[in-house]
């Protein structure tokens, strides 16, 4: 695994200093195991979704927790009631924790289960206070020049 050093563009950057902290952990979780396979797609400007594959999971054995800008998707697959035994076992049934950072003002709206995949909807709800907004200038005549602040 390779370390990046990011402190180069602290000396231009105000606020950005979780930025290696999330690259740091980003890399983290590319070098685990990859189960269970995922998505990750964007079906709007503001929406997005993830998809995972959990097959043989309930809804029961599945849990989704959004936890202030973590998003923790646990799972913990029951054993079969019966002594099945098994010639060959591909399906994977274990348990899993799999974590997601999400930007600010990004919240779950829904999670559903259909046909052994696990599908948990986001959107980005920005707050008005938070938007970009005009900012009055006064100049020493007394008269106020306006800036318009223009949506990144």
């Amino acid at each position: 695994m390779q370390h990046f050093d990011f402190s180069p563009f602290f000396r231009s950057t105000v606020g950005f200093d979780r930025i290696a902290d999330l690259l740091d952990e980003a890399q983290r979780a590319a070098d685990g195991d990859g189960y269970p396979p995922y998505n990750i797609e964007s079906v709007g400007e503001n929406q997005y979704r993830i998809t995972m594959a959990v097959a043989g999971m309930t809804d029961e054995d599945l849990s989704v927790v959004q936890h202030e800008n973590t998003l923790v998707v646990g799972g913990r697959a029951r054993q079969p009631a019966d002594s099945a035994q098994f010639l060959h076992r591909g399906i994977a049934g274990r348990a899993f924790e799999r974590r997601f950072s999400l930007a600010d003002f990004v919240k779950v709206t829904g999670a559903s289960l259909a046909n052994g995949l696990l599908t948990v909807d986001l959107v980005r709800e920005v707050p008005e206070a938070k938007k970009p907004r005009t900012i009055a200038i006064a100049n020493g005549s007394g008269k106020a020049k306006t800036i318009e602040a223009k949506a990144a």
